[in-house]
């Protein structure tokens, strides 16, 4: 399995998925991990995978994304800066020996990006696309003022065609929804696919309180704000929905956690609003912040993937308020396990009126546990997994 982070800590979406996955799988499976590092800090974290993993091969990729080097190479170079900028000579090394060294069964890659470190080989190849890479990046740029926009075309023109390309390459490429899945085939009708969602992280399970009362309202969004989705959906929330709520329930209280939430949000002066950043190794927090909310709010825009934290807000029953993107490829249904709304004064008013209605919050919140301890625990994805696993084998 080829990763572009080391699974562990599972604090952000990607970590919690390949983790859980391999957790999972090294029960039935012998897993040989080779994952990308940014610092020799992480790898401390090898010891915490090595229950579940037969040997694991960390290789460094470049610290920060902004290096001359990484910039010229994707201006001048064939590969996007995505691809360039996760690249590591040391990662195609490590896989090439191992390939010579041992007959594996089958390769298992997480993202597009981790291709290039795969060299030519009869092993199937089984590429899990955790979202449509070029329609995040189309969707940010188109937010950008416009004499900016042609500076970042043409990267987004070699994002879509490389990866177009490494889907191809592959014996069978995965997407975590049948949305994403339906938009790979609208750009190669002929191509293999196969649908492996998402689950919710099981620390969230553990934390459901089925007589839960709300007496003081903190509605919260949680999410690595590396992320341009989890940014964008931030500011909607500070700016426009929390303010309305602020104005119906003055004692209400927003969380905004996660990754870089400081940096990349900086100091917000709206009174009621906390940011709190959390470390990559400090899941304890993340728990902390999911116990102690009211109603998970997310107004995401950004296209592509299932998203994680609404699944962790689910399991964990906190009663989900989202746009028609942040549930996009999710079973779930307006007013039974989840609540939909379309625009800033909608997502107001709605989490306004589920306050008041204690009988739809108990009633959201249990729906949204049982759909995920029938659908979306790790179990269940995981044996559906293995059962794409054994038909590329045979």
């Amino acid at each position: 399995m080829l990763t572009p982070y080391l699974p562990y800590p599972p604090s952000s979406g990607g970590q919690v998925r390949s983790y859980n996955l391999i957790k999972h799988l090294s029960k039935h499976h012998d897993i040989y991990l080779v994952s990308l590092i940014k610092n020799d800090e992480e790898k401390k974290y090898q010891k915490d995978l090595l229950e579940y993993c037969k040997e694991i091969y960390v290789c460094k990729r470049s610290e920060s994304p902004w290096t001359f080097s990484n910039i010229i190479k994707s201006v001048f170079g064939q590969y996007p800066f995505v691809v360039v900028r996760n690249f590591s000579p040391e990662a195609k090394q490590a896989v090439s020996i191992a390939l010579e060294r041992k007959a594996f069964d089958l390769i298992h890659a997480e993202t597009f990006y981790i291709m290039p470190h795969i060299p030519q080989t009869k092993t199937p190849v089984f590429l899990v696309e955790q979202t449509i890479e070029y329609r995040v990046y189309q969707h940010y740029v188109s937010k950008l003022p416009l004499f900016i926009r042609p500076f970042f075309y043409f990267d987004i023109v070699k994002l879509k065609f490389w990866e177009q390309t490494f889907w191809k390459k592959a014996e069978l490429v995965g997407a975590v929804s049948k949305d994403d899945e339906r938009k790979m085939l609208e750009l190669l009708p002929n191509l293999e696919t196969t649908v492996i969602p998402n689950a919710a992280g099981e620390d969230l399970l553990n934390i459901y309180n089925g007589h839960k009362r709300v007496i003081k309202p903190i509605f919260l969004y949680q999410g690595n704000f590396s992320w341009l989705q989890n940014v964008e959906a931030a500011r909607i929330l500070i700016d426009t929905i929390f303010p309305s709520i602020k104005k119906h329930i003055p004692n209400a209280r927003c969380v905004i956690a996660g990754q870089r939430a400081q940096e990349k949000l900086g100091d917000v002066v709206l009174s009621g609003v906390e940011i709190v950043d959390i470390p990559p190794s400090n899941v304890d927090t993340v728990i902390k912040v999911y116990k102690e909310a009211s109603i998970f709010l997310a107004p995401i825009e950004g296209p592509g993937g299932t998203r994680l934290k609404i699944l962790g807000a689910m399991a964990a029953g906190l009663p989900v308020i989202s746009s028609p993107t942040g549930i996009s490829g999710l079973d779930v249904h307006h007013n039974k396990n989840v609540i939909i709304a379309k625009k800033p004064e909608d997502f107001a008013r709605k989490a306004v009126e589920l306050l008041k209605n204690h009988t739809k919050y108990m009633t959201i919140r249990k729906n949204a546990r049982s759909l995920i301890e029938e659908k979306y625990s790790w179990d269940t994805i995981a044996s559906k997994l293995e059962k794409i696993y054994e038909q590329l084998i045979s």
